[in-house]
């Protein structure tokens, strides 16, 4: 659906708003005494709130209609220059929930009396993010089919030249890309149909695309991937690597992303109960975050190499299932002691990790619904940052305080692996007490990313009931927009 995004320096005149459908007005805050700044219907609607007693705020969104001909459905907000991203964004979304659930071709966005530049615009992007999130469609196997989205245009009035729409686009399209695939069912998202989803979007978007299957896994010793792989029925498993290449910057070091996507999780041997494995196909959320991000650098043509490594994989129970005090060799040649099948995420990201770490990247960073213990941890409004980097950690938070994804980091001390030393093999896949297992899982996948500087995002906040931010939906998409504030605007890289 292709949303048409525009701007203009002026207000619109009285005559312009008599044809307008949807409306949202946000104000300067002030004293209550204060004048408010001119635009049309001003007056009606001031005292429209006189008479209510209704009190305009920066966190929620009054709602009224224009007493014109189009009875222009109109929302209402102050703005403050304090307010984080992340309460912007949620401040957006109240507007765009008001607004899309009259499904109008068209909304307009004002600013009156907002003098602040660096405020219109970032409150511009975040009105723009919501309403383009919210207008996004998502799968649905419902007999009765929703009716068609109409939204093709927002016009943002007050914003310079210098407003670039490409940026929300490019985030948008990667974050609903993200949250359609996590949405599928899991019998219309297996890895074989992942993977053709996948290759027709490669052709769009003109990746290259290389799929390592068994037998190529196999050759690369690849055991902690295939072990978990073994269980399934069908050989579909395997590794998608994506490349988009720029036309200027080949030479320069990629930046490698990596998705788990277990597209089911059963917990293997040690079965999950009903009420934990029931949401389980959104375990590959990892690698639509990971392909979501690479669809909006690709789209933004940014000047270096991006490769993409996905892990697609069922983590399925069966007579052929590996099972705990198993031990496999993973491609970095390290031995694993399998201690819980439900630990299966770490065992794909491993050998992936291994064999994406072999392109010397100048970052590689890595996206799992990994554990239950950062979501004990942090809760599903944050997800977890680990890197190998200590100078990293200002940086992840201040990339989740702008984007408005917001991480917070662990620590990836050494002894922490004491945990994991085997009396059998080179290490523990995991612990069995599960005491601080997102820190632990991130130092067992540090011995695989190898030694150039890597980042891990366990996404506690890949699903947050209600929505998370200015996204409606419960599965969020989390990290693209975090990802793109990383990589353009923290500069992570340079």
């Amino acid at each position: 659906m292709k949303i048409h995004l525009k701007h203009r320096a002026d207000l619109p005149t009285q005559a312009e708003l008599d044809k307008i459908s949807n409306l949202i007005i946000l104000l300067p805050e002030r004293d209550t005494s204060a004048p408010w700044p001119a635009f049309p219907f001003m007056k009606i609607i001031r005292n429209r709130l006189k008479i209510t007693d209704s009190k305009i705020n920066s966190k929620s969104a009054i709602t009224t209609d224009l007493p014109n001909e189009a009875g222009t459905r109109t929302t209402l907000s102050t703005l403050r220059a304090e307010l984080t991203t992340h309460e912007l964004l949620r401040l957006a979304r109240k507007h765009a929930d008001v607004h899309l659930a009259q499904n109008p071709r068209d909304v307009t966005l004002i600013m009156p009396g907002i003098r602040q530049r660096a405020l219109r615009h970032r409150a511009a992007e975040a009105m723009l993010a919501a309403l383009l999130a919210g207008a996004a469609a998502m799968p649905t196997c419902k007999s009765a089919k929703p009716g068609k989205k109409r939204l093709r245009a927002v016009t943002c009035h007050g914003l310079g030249d210098s407003f670039d729409y490409r940026r929300i686009q490019a985030e948008c399209a990667g974050n609903s890309l993200a949250r359609e695939l996590t949405a599928l069912p899991p019998n219309l998202l297996t890895p074989r149909l992942y993977r053709q989803r996948i290759r027709q979007l490669a052709r769009q978007q003109g990746w290259t695309m290389r799929f390592l299957n068994h037998k190529a896994l196999e050759k690369e010793n690849a055991g902690a991937f295939l072990a978990v792989a073994q269980g399934s029925p069908d050989k579909d498993a395997g590794m998608v690597r994506l490349s988009y290449i720029p036309a200027r910057g080949k030479s320069r070091k990629p930046l490698t992303l990596v998705g788990k996507g277990i597209c089911y999780d059963t917990g293997g041997v040690n079965l999950k109960p009903a009420r934990h494995m029931h949401g389980m196909h959104e375990d590959m959320q990892g690698s639509a975050v990971a392909l979501g991000a690479l669809l909006a650098l690709s789209q933004l043509k940014v000047p270096f190499p991006v490769h993409c490594w996905l892990a697609l994989a069922q983590n399925h129970i069966g007579p052929r299932a590996y099972k705990q005090n198993d031990v496999v060799t993973a491609s970095n040649g390290t031995t694993i002691e399998v201690m819980h099948t439900d630990a299966e995420g770490r065992m794909v990201l491993a050998d992936t990790l291994a064999l994406a770490a072999r392109d010397k990247p100048a970052l590689m960073i890595d996206y799992a619904t990994l554990t239950g213990s950062c979501v004990y941890a942090l809760g599903t409004r944050y997800s977890g940052a680990f890197t190998n980097r200590d100078s990293y950690i200002p940086t992840l938070i201040a990339a989740g305080k702008h984007s408005g994804e917001r991480v917070w980091p662990f620590p990836l001390d050494e002894d922490y692996e004491e945990a994991l030393e085997s009396k059998i093999a080179d290490i523990k896949q995991c612990t069995l007490d599960g005491e601080a297992d997102h820190i632990i899982a991130a130092r067992f996948l540090q011995r695989f990313a190898g030694k150039g500087p890597w980042i891990h995002i366990d996404l506690a906040a890949g699903n947050h009931k209600g929505g998370l931010g200015h996204i409606p939906t419960d599965y969020t998409g989390f990290g693209v927009r975090f990802t793109l504030n990383l990589l353009l605007d923290q500069k992570i890289m340079e």
